[in-house]
């Protein structure tokens, strides 16, 4: 079980999506009549299955929730996270090149909210390795797991 944090943090690539944005879908992207998300070339983009209930979840917790990615595919991240309904999720946004060190200290900064305070989702281990100088209490998957918000 994990202790209830004051900001949880997802990575983008491989954490709320299964691809890397930069690399394995290529934007731009659209929403079509049904609902459903796909690139220029028009393959389906679709989060894992479990995000969009854990994101609910954490937000039924009024937890407040960032993203935090170091694509150089900003637009097309950005993009993504409109056309599947996420940015109703997220307080914050860092989505840029550069250190998740670099993220987590605007965070901190932004929201007031300390780092030891904060869970971080991440599919990568640098980048977990880099944040745990911190402090910040993180957790290393691909996708995220149901477990730590389920009531």
């Amino acid at each position: 079980m994990c202790q209830a944090p004051s900001l949880v943090v997802f990575d983008l690539d491989y954490t709320l999506w299964p691809f890397w944005v930069d690399t394995h879908v290529d934007p731009p992207f659209q929403k079509k009549s049904d609902g459903s998300v796909q690139d220029r070339n028009k393959r389906p983009v679709n989060l894992y299955p479990e995000v969009a209930e854990v994101l609910q979840q954490v937000q039924s917790k009024g937890i407040p929730m960032a993203a935090a990615s170091r694509t150089g595919e900003i637009r097309g991240a950005t993009q993504l996270l409109d056309l599947l309904g996420l940015n109703r999720y997220f307080l914050y946004t860092e989505i840029y090149p550069g250190s998740k060190v670099t993220h987590f200290q605007r965070l901190s900064q932004r929201s007031g909210i300390p780092f030891h305070q904060m869970l971080f989702f991440d599919d990568e281990n640098r980048n977990i390795r880099d944040v745990s100088e911190l402090g910040i209490p993180q957790r290393l998957h691909d996708g995220i797991p149901n477990q730590c918000f389920s009531t």
